[in-house]
């Protein structure tokens, strides 16, 4: 037997089959504790949920899409109706992952009351299965309004980036005189009801600490491996955004082969090269 045959043979076995996923749950997640690493994505479009769902047992719809889609300087102009539009694009796209959905700046701080209403809203409007929203002890009685009335949350803690403006910018989490704070932080929303938290740009001491201290999944973005899970920014990890944070990996190049598309279609039309006669309609008999 070839090489190429039992390599072939062998990621057939360890290729899992995507149908035969059920669509993962909170329950479900919170399950995972300690077991295999949660893989998760952001995705903010229906195309991209469906090649993300294939893989991934969480989808947020990040706030994050206010710089990545929309161009804005940062997340605080994004509005609830930007992240229900999103919502349900990625809702249409996904059939087997976890969708949660990141609630912007300004919609839920507040009071647990509003934060409940805008919440139901997102629910209600997009069929999403859990909000997301920043913030640690301060949130705490959120997120306990928020669970025992029906809506799940994940919660954020670490860096938050709705909070640049009173942090001075995005400022990871390095000095040990912070590290107790964050993980008060942590206790805080896991006993509020949070099933799962993100980890933001914290040191890997303290990443380490937060996922053996918390009874609920920690997934990591710029913290370190050894968190229940992880996270990046789809359009950070295939290539396409011209700055590439300190916490990303490139898995792929797709702003040059676009801009080598975008500039092969010009060149041919230029010289009249496209449409050719195969991208023509015959004219019937």
């Amino acid at each position: 037997m070839s090489t190429r045959s039992t390599i072939s043979k062998k990621a057939a076995i360890a290729e899992p089959d995507a149908s035969a996923r059920k669509r993962m749950t909170v329950p479900g997640f919170t399950a995972r504790k300690g077991g295999a690493p949660l893989i998760c994505l952001t995705s903010y479009t229906a195309h991209v949920a469906k090649i993300c769902d294939e893989v991934c047992d969480l989808l947020l719809v990040g706030d994050s899409l206010g710089m990545v889609i929309h161009g804005m300087p940062n997340t605080l102009g994004v509005t609830l109706e930007h992240m229900i539009m999103h919502g349900q694009a990625v809702m249409r796209g996904a059939d087997k992952a976890l969708v949660v959905v990141d609630m912007p700046f300004g919609s839920f701080e507040e009071s647990p009351e509003i934060a409940f209403r805008n919440a139901a809203r997102v629910i209600k409007e997009t069929g999403a299965h859990a909000i997301k929203l920043e913030g640690g002890t301060e949130m705490a009685p959120t997120i306990r309004h928020l669970t025992r009335r029906g809506i799940p949350v994940m919660a954020h803690i670490g860096l938050m980036p709705q909070a640049m403006n009173t942090a001075g910018g995005f400022k990871a989490v390095r000095s040990p005189e912070q590290f107790d704070a964050v993980a008060a932080d942590g206790q805080a929303v896991a006993e509020a009801g949070a099933f799962s938290v993100v980890v933001e740009g914290v040191a890997p001491a303290l990443a380490k600490r937060l996922t053996e201290e918390l009874p609920i999944p920690t997934i990591g973005i710029g913290a370190s491996a050894d968190c229940d899970g992880q996270i990046l920014v789809f359009e950070d990890m295939v290539g396409l955004l011209p700055r590439v944070p300190t916490f990303v990996k490139r898995y792929g190049t797709m702003e040059e082969m676009m801009r080598a598309a975008v500039a092969q279609y010009a060149e041919e039309v230029a010289e009249r090269r496209f449409p050719a006669e195969e991208h023509t309609y015959k004219v019937k008999d």
